[in-house]
């Protein structure tokens, strides 16, 4: 019997949550993402491949739209793709193969552990920054960029503070208005991602931080959700102001140095994006390449479209 003759293909209703999350927790590219709970919150639907007794899985996050159903990346869920131990290059391109054909169009991001597959011509490799925190906060600090430093230096010396606990809703609104002309985010995805971080908070794996101004306003904030000793950099909530002074900077710096020494890591979330790798690694940051898969099974009439 082949590895893909002992991956079944199982309904949302037919999972055992239980289990999955069993191999999620013990997987060693397990992520926060991937946990029956996360799935439920943030994916308007999912299925799922389970090699054997929950060996190994992988989330099908999947939606319907023109009567076509498709697989796509949820909202604040970094990356997804096939978790467990042993992992292999067969194991992980049976699950790839294993992608039912009904879903004509395929476009999510894989995890770091995956990268030793072979998804060929569909595959993307994408760029994901990590800081390790296990050092001292002299020894991290010391790996800042000069700008980093400045930043931070400025931030601080007109008087801004690290506040904590800050309400997730003020967050959140700081991210709608950030990125309300950026597509990706839905409305339904906020509402969704404050109950999940309820749930996380509850949990004790969820955290708020802010730079304030002297009159308390908000300039930088944002959410960390934590799992498998990493710390997600999940919503980032920024206002105008606080661009200009460092505010930014000063967040991250203020939450190293609370959890320097741990065996932790800072999971930045990207990027891709030139100037946003850049902020990361000012920091000392280092880069993580993770794939990503593109397929694209629809008719020629709809494909040209997409």
């Amino acid at each position: 019997m082949t590895t893909g003759d002992q991956i079944r293909y199982l309904q949302h209703k037919e999972i055992d949550k239980a289990k999955w999350d069993a191999c999620i927790e013990q997987a060693p590219n397990g992520l926060i993402y991937s946990y029956s709970y996360y799935l439920d919150a943030m994916s308007k639907h999912w299925d799922a491949l389970v090699l054997k007794d929950y060996e190994a899985v992988m989330p099908l996050t999947w939606n319907k739209k023109y009567g076509f159903y498709y697989l796509y990346q949820p909202a604040f869920t970094a990356s997804l793709g096939v978790f467990g131990n042993n992992l292999t290059k067969d194991i992980i391109d049976h699950f790839l193969s294993m992608i039912p054909s009904k879903f004509k169009l395929v476009e999510i991001s894989l995890n770091r552990g995956n990268i030793i597959g072979d998804p060929k011509s569909f595959s993307l490799l994408r760029s994901n920054y990590i800081l390790h925190l296990n050092k001292s906060y002299e020894e991290i600090s010391k790996t800042y960029r000069d700008n980093n430093k400045r930043n931070i230096k400025k931030a601080f010396d007109l008087g801004c503070k690290v506040r904590k606990e800050v309400p997730v809703n003020e967050i959140i609104q700081l991210n709608k208005e950030q990125l309300q002309h950026i597509d990706g985010t839905k409305p339904e995805d906020y509402p969704n991602f404050k109950k999940l971080y309820g749930l996380l908070k509850n949990k004790g794996q969820a955290k708020t931080y802010a730079i304030v101004d002297l009159k308390n306003k908000v300039l930088a904030s944002a959410v960390f959700f934590f799992s498998h000793n990493r710390a997600y950099y999940i919503m980032v909530g920024n206002h105008p102001d606080g661009k200009t002074i460092g505010a930014s900077h000063a967040l991250i710096d203020a939450f190293i140095k609370d959890h320097a020494e741990q065996n932790l890591i800072l999971d930045f979330e990207g990027s891709d994006i030139r100037n946003l790798a850049f902020f990361y690694s000012g920091f000392g940051a280092t880069e993580e390449i993770y794939p990503a898969l593109k397929i694209n099974r629809l008719p020629f009439y709809v494909k040209w479209m997409k």
